[in-house]
């Protein structure tokens, strides 16, 4: 069994050999809005509580995982390999600025903390998140994939230029024999300048391709002797699919049009119907729609996780807190300008305008639910001006710049500017987020529910991941839930269910027990 880190001593959380049970009192609130004014012109809500009591059982056993990423070889892949490896052998480097050692600095669950509770000597305790329930140790995660290029990963590695060249030496005996799988090339799909990297292709009908994908999955996993195997998209950024009515609209049509070779069939959209007939998990981390309703429809009929779109690692990640601050603080953001230029081979895909697109999207739109969040400020269907502009400067390499203007406007007609200049390191701060999509996505495998004294059966999370929200750009909800895009939110909403699952209570941060004249 394996060893648990916090261990909460209450009779509402029971310990078994296979499981935690947790009896847990869910609480949310309805609102009915009236829409008549009365004779005040008040406009007037009625708020109901409701409270629904669960029983949330969490599987104690990890299981050996694998993950299998698309696009193996690029700057990503090939990073993430080279951490697993680093951490796992406890490397060691010199670099101009001293000594490194292996870390997984930027991973939430790996070198992130959590408010536990109240010592009762005082003061607040702190603990790992990965410490809360049995998670997947990274050192315990096998790897392998699929890239258009041949390179070895060692190759790879050099080739990325993302690490150093002191690491890189220590790591070259390890990666050299990695080599990635034949994957699928449509030139339709992504830039024209990636065809010279296309020497690693399979050949074939795309039933035929799909085949061949399926049976690489199988053969990784009967190799490696895994429980379960979780597949990634970090390939180059696809241009959007057209979702065509009786090709891609629904899963016995999708698979239908797989079988007549349409055109319309992605890349991402094979791997990620692949994963589905073999019962794994698909994560996509670009920003194209590869979850066309056909593999959406796919995944729940065959009760397998999706998860995406596109990883939120920089600048991203920092608009959403900004706009979050201002919004919340009752400022008005009204123009919102991001540029960015990179080096790496994503920024040399994204050079194209169909590629450009699709990444437009998922960085546009990551302000949407902070504005409808406050309608004194913003009229309804009024948004800020919102631009973003991507240019390929080969000389950056990986070290991506992000320069990015906020106007505001405040009280009686005065404005406010922010700008800010951020320099990411871009697959230094994708790999951890990989890694936590990763360990997160399967922990969800474990976790089930059901209604204290009810006769139903435990059942799992929706195939769709939404709890993954806070490491993408354009979180993948199930239809008619909201999307949330404001960082801290997001965060809340992981750290909250992994309380719940020990019957923990929501951090509230009221701190009553200090702000009344009584003892509480």
């Amino acid at each position: 069994m394996a060893s648990l880190k916090v261990r909460v001593d209450s009779p509402r959380i029971r310990y078994s050999e296979d499981f935690i049970e947790a009896e847990y009192e869910y609480q949310t609130i309805n609102v009915t809005e009236n829409n008549e004014n009365d004779e005040n012109d008040c406009h007037t809500y009625t708020v109901t509580p409701t409270l629904t009591k669960l029983l949330i059982r969490t599987m104690i056993k990890v299981p050996k995982v694998g993950l299998m990423l698309v696009g193996w070889g690029g700057n990503n892949g090939s990073t993430m390999t080279a951490a697993l490896l680093a951490n796992r052998h406890k490397l060691s480097w010199e670099t101009k600025e001293g000594l490194k050692t292996a870390n997984w600095y930027g991973s939430l669950t790996q070198a992130s903390t959590v408010k536990l509770g109240r010592s009762i000597k005082g003061g607040d305790i702190y603990v790992p998140i990965s410490s809360m329930l049995p998670m997947v140790n990274p050192n315990d995660i096998e790897i392998d994939g699929w890239d258009i290029s041949d390179v070895n990963l060692a190759e790879a590695m050099t080739r990325a230029k993302v690490l150093d060249r002191n690491l890189q030496l220590q790591l070259r005996a390890h990666m050299t024999h990695l080599r990635p799988r034949k994957s699928i090339y449509y030139p339709d799909f992504i830039a024209s300048n990636q065809g010279k990297r296309a020497n690693n292709i399979i050949i074939g009908t795309k039933a035929e391709q799909l085949n061949l994908i399926r049976k690489d999955i199988v053969q990784f996993k009967t190799t490696k002797r895994l429980d379960q195997v979780i597949i990634l998209w970090t390939a180059n950024t696809e241009r959007f699919s057209e979702i065509i009515i009786g090709v891609n609209d629904t899963a016995d049509n999708l698979l239908k049009a797989i079988e007549q070779d349409h055109s319309e069939i992605s890349p991402s959209t094979m791997f990620a119907v692949a994963a589905a007939l073999e019962g794994c998990t698909y994560i996509n981390g670009s920003p194209q729609n590869t979850f066309v309703p056909g593999v959406l429809e796919l995944a729940q009929r065959q009760k397998t996780f999706i998860g995406g779109d596109d990883f939120k690692s920089g600048q991203t990640k920092l608009k959403s807190v900004l706009v979050d601050f201002l919004v919340s603080a009752g400022i008005k953001p009204v123009s919102i300008v991001s540029y960015n230029h990179l080096g790496n081979n994503d920024g040399y895909n994204l050079s194209a305008p169909q590629q450009f697109r699709s990444k437009e999207i998922s960085k546009s739109n990551v302000v949407d639910d902070m504005v409808e969040s406050n309608k004194i400020l913003y009229k309804p269907e009024e948004k800020p001006d919102h631009c973003v502009v991507i240019k390929y400067v080969p000389y950056v390499g990986d070290s991506k710049r992000a320069m990015d203007e906020y106007i505001s406007e405040i009280m009686l007609g005065g404005h406010n500017t922010i700008v800010i200049h951020n320099t990411c390191e871009d697959s230094l701060l994708a790999t951890p987020i990989i890694l936590d999509l990763v360990i997160l996505a399967e922990l969800c495998s474990r976790i089930t529910f059901k209604r204290v004294d009810s006769d139903e059966e435990f059942s799992g999370f929706h195939s769709i991941l939404s709890i993954l929200s806070y490491l993408c750009k354009a979180p993948l909800v199930p239809q008619g839930t909201p999307v949330i895009n404001a960082l801290f939110r997001q965060r809340a909403a992981i750290e909250n269910i992994l309380r719940a699952c020990l019957s923990l209570s929501p951090e509230d941060n009221m701190l009553l027990e200090h702000k009344v004249n009584f003892k509480i």
